[in-house]
């Protein structure tokens, strides 16, 4: 394959982040000296930021509004990733031999992506950092991979995705990129099918070459 660009997704690519999504209600309960029910991860695991907060208000009589627990929740998620999240193992050592021009596409939030990148020292790999709300759209469809194969002035054949998520490799795959799946605890239950989708797979970074 002639692979001359690069797509990187952040969250459960090249972040150990996913877990932070099933520890919210935890973390912000915590923060308040409450002790959250077993399976309280399961249970917020489909709620909107807004049904997840008026669940946490009513069930543990929170004596706060639905706007300041949002704030809170948000807040959790902004040190997060600002002093705590971490790279996958050997995420680094391979951006320092990869030597393609990339760019990352994230669903998340690109100051606090930033700010993570930053702190874990992979900051100047990339040439940009492309986010689904900028173009208002999803990774279930393709614009956002096109927009940054344009940057990268390059064709979707010649532009490998790094991606953990099955729908965004199934975008991705549809679309003509070259797929590298990357194993992720939060997709587990996929891995079989992310398997056939990709052209390669990631299951350690300290272990994957191109």
């Amino acid at each position: 394959m002639n692979i001359n660009g690069a797509v990187f997704d952040a969250d459960g690519t090249l972040l150990d982040s996913m877990h932070i999504w099933d520890e919210l209600g935890a973390r912000y309960l915590e923060s308040m000296n409450i002790t959250p029910e077993e399976g309280l991860s399961e249970i917020l695991y489909d709620m909107s930021l807004e049904q997840s907060s008026y669940y946490l208000q009513t069930r543990y009589k929170i004596n706060a509004s639905l706007n300041q627990i949002q704030e809170s929740i948000l807040k959790i998620i902004e040190n997060f990733y600002v002093h705590e999240v971490r790279l996958k193992p050997g995420v680094k050592n391979f951006l320092e031999r990869f030597n393609i021009p990339s760019v990352i596409a994230t669903s998340g939030d690109k100051d606090l992506l930033q700010s993570a990148l930053i702190r874990n020292g992979i900051n100047n790999y990339f040439a940009n950092i492309f986010t689904c709300s900028e173009f208002e759209t999803n990774k279930n469809e393709s614009k956002i991979f096109h927009e940054c194969a344009k940057f990268l002035d390059s064709k979707p054949e010649n532009i490998i995705v790094f991606e953990d998520a099955l729908f965004a490799i199934k975008t991705a795959k549809e679309s003509g990129f070259i797929i590298a799946g990357v194993q992720d605890d939060s997709n587990i239950n996929y891995q079989s099918e992310i398997m056939k989708l990709s052209d390669y797979y990631i299951t350690d970074w300290r272990q994957f070459t191109l």
